[in-house]
């Protein structure tokens, strides 16, 4: 059994708290994005979008001071309600290492479930990212959840030059 999202909050250090983003945090996702170095940049137009129109199944993690220091970005699968698709996970390097980006996707997918009924998780994630195939496989164990991986996208289908093909993670059923 997982966590309630009480829970979640308790298990936060202290200086930190879980939040819906707002159109306000778009451009503090774009910068912890851009500095993360691994995921690829977004127009910081998008975040400001996305803030506006997918806060419910997305989550930041904010500091004493109210500014975003983390974020998870989801939304619900057109032809898969019950699917939450993951877009992006990334915390500032300051709070790496603290299991802030595990306690954030819990926190969305507790949220997604009692709100939109979700009952499986989806995610890409290219070869050789180490850090996100943990993320994800800990996620799963945590919800006592099967994962399946397919390749989604080959290299071949990205316009923009040299790409990794993007591995899809299928995450389900969650027990949340």
């Amino acid at each position: 059994m997982t966590a309630a999202p009480a829970d979640l909050q308790a298990d936060l250090p202290t200086d930190l708290e879980i939040d819906r983003p707002s159109v306000s945090d778009g451009a503090a996702l774009w910068r912890i994005a851009k500095d993360s170095k691994v995921l690829d940049l977004n127009s910081s137009y998008s975040y400001l979008l996305w803030c506006r129109d997918f806060s419910a199944t997305s989550a930041v993690a904010r500091d004493g001071s109210g500014e975003p220091v983390g974020f998870v970005t989801g939304y619900v699968r057109p032809d898969r309600p019950r699917t939450l698709l993951i877009w992006q996970v990334a915390v500032d390097d300051a709070h790496r290492g603290r299991g802030l980006a595990g306690t954030l996707l819990d926190a969305v997918a507790h949220r997604a479930a009692a709100e939109q009924r979700i009952t499986a998780v989806e995610t890409t994630i290219a070869p050789g990212n180490t850090a996100s195939e943990r993320l994800f496989a800990a996620f799963a164990e945590r919800h006592g959840a099967d994962v399946r991986r397919e390749v989604l996208f080959d290299t071949r289908l990205f316009p923009d030059g040299p790409h990794d093909p993007e591995v899809l993670y299928r995450i389900g059923p969650l027990s949340v």
